[in-house]
């Protein structure tokens, strides 16, 4: 079997507090394989965006990377100095942002932010060349190529920040809600673009969003974090038709049908405080199967089937 592109083991990030340290990512372990979409997915605060930056080592205080490794074509991200890292990062591993407004400077024009990417890692042709064929990479004039990032649209700027993300051809591509705040035509007009990409250059994407429906439509594999946990990872269309855990199920039945029948469902509760999350299965408290188990026992992810994990007592015991 091929060595996977990212393997994250028992990756574990605290956040300082006040009251103490917070747990944000608890032992977390996935991989990635080379042009594969692995879809990252769960509720707002489960530790998704927190796992990218872990991996990327961009972590802001008071993070901290607590326990576990991370290894990408075969280095161990996390014993790497900052020169070997920076000769790692961008080139061969890259980030999309949340915001793009936030991640793009808002006094170096596009040309500018792309040349800096180039020049650090030694590009040795026109950096305002290169810049003109990203941008039309990612369907934006290269006209552009002067502006600043207040002066383009959001999805412009979410554009400019892939094509940013692109600029050194890396293996890997972590997208961190890439299509937040964009309307419903200009988001599908991006994703459809980074598949494009994907399919003509053959690098990976991690991609990161509480849209578990949207998610579906794109990723190879799904895997599922609550509460800094994951509770499931499956080829995508193994989880929409054959979800173990119960908050996967729940998720699913939130989003509405494509085609009209049924309504959404929510899930009931709130997720838990992670500075001091309920003991056994973090889920316990919401799930309606919940059984005595559960609250004292954190469940191991057990397997259902081919690359198809789930940490639930009530689903092992009864093959749900």
């Amino acid at each position: 079997m091929a060595e996977p592109l990212l393997e994250v083991r028992d990756l574990c990030v605290d956040y300082a507090a006040p009251s103490g340290r917070v747990r944000a990512v608890d032992r977390v372990s996935l991989t990635v394989d080379r042009g594969e979409v692995l879809g990252l997915a769960g509720e707002s605060g489960c530790g998704k965006s927190t796992l990218a930056q872990a991996v990327l080592r961009i972590l802001p205080p008071p993070a901290v990377i607590t326990g576990g490794h991370a290894w990408f074509e075969g280095q161990d991200l996390f014993a790497l100095d900052e020169p070997a890292l920076r000769k790692v990062r961008w080139k061969r591993l890259s980030m999309v942002f949340q915001s793009a407004l936030d991640s793009l400077s808002p006094v170096l024009s596009l040309a500018e932010q792309i040349g800096d990417a180039l020049r650090a890692h030694d590009f040795t042709g026109s950096t305002r060349a290169r810049s003109r064929e990203l941008l039309q990479l990612v369907d934006l004039d290269p006209l552009l190529v002067d502006a600043y990032p207040h002066q383009l649209s959001g999805g412009m700027r979410q554009r400019a920040g892939i094509a940013l993300a692109l600029a050194l051809d890396p293996a890997l591509v972590l997208l961190d809600e890439p299509t937040t705040a964009l309307d419903v035509i200009v988001e599908h007009q991006i994703l459809q673009r980074l598949l494009a990409l994907k399919a003509e250059r053959g690098f990976a994407m991690v991609f990161i969003t509480h849209d578990l429906a949207r998610m579906l439509q794109i990723a190879d594999r799904v895997a599922i974090l609550y509460a800094g946990r994951l509770v499931e990872v499956a080829p995508a269309q193994t989880l929409k038709r054959d979800a173990r855990h119960p908050y996967t199920r729940g998720l699913l039945a939130a989003f509405p049908s494509v085609h009209g029948t049924g309504e959404p469902q929510g899930i009931g509760g709130m997720p838990p405080s992670l500075a001091n999350p309920p003991r056994g299965c973090r889920f316990h408290p919401r799930c309606e199967l919940a059984i005595d188990i559960c609250r004292k026992e954190q469940p191991p992810l057990v397997q259902f089937g081919e690359k198809h994990f789930a940490a639930c007592h009530v689903a092992a015991a009864h093959r749900l």
